[in-house]
């Protein structure tokens, strides 16, 4: 029996409040209580997620054999869209079982701020500090609505887990 369109929208949405977003708001958005996203405005077009990444240690995290470092893939994004990638780096957030998959934040301490951070839909699992081999295509500009945009992202990656280092 197919689902009603209702439920894939509510999934959606769960995913949206959770996993976060690469969409920067304007203003500084209200403190929201701990467990809960901010209220939606129309200063703030969706609510933030208020889980916000791990500071993990970035030193030390040699870049894949053959491979690019989050900096560089998000230099050259629009050449590498489409194309297997490879990163190394460490697991900064976990958002686990959201539709059906993991969405990991890893960094490897390159990159400026907004293109440090790349963005990883796994069937695997890792845990913040885990310093892990990403294997992947690099989808560019991923829109899943509602304001809920990734200039890059890495869908249904394979991700090994090399060394544990929790803080």
């Amino acid at each position: 029996m197919p689902q009603p369109k209702y439920l894939s929208l509510i999934a959606l949405g769960a995913l949206l409040a959770v996993a976060g977003c690469s969409k920067e708001p304007e203003a500084p958005a209200p403190a929201a209580p701990a467990g809960s996203a901010a209220p939606m405005s129309a200063e703030q077009p969706h609510p933030m997620p208020t889980a916000e990444v791990a500071d993990v240690d970035l030193s030390g995290i040699e870049k894949a054999e053959g491979g690019v470092t989050v900096g560089e893939l998000f230099a050259a994004k629009d050449q590498l869209a489409g194309q297997p990638v490879t990163l190394r780096g460490k697991v900064v957030k976990v958002n686990a079982g959201i539709m059906g998959t993991n969405w990991l934040h890893v960094r490897d301490g390159s990159g400026a701020e907004g293109s440090n951070n790349i963005t990883v839909t796994t069937g695997q699992m890792a845990d913040v500090g885990d310093v892990v081999l990403v294997t992947g295509v690099l989808t560019v500009d991923k829109d899943f609505g509602m304001g809920y945009q990734y200039d890059a992202i890495i869908e249904n990656a394979d991700v090994v887990v090399e060394a544990h280092d929790h803080e």
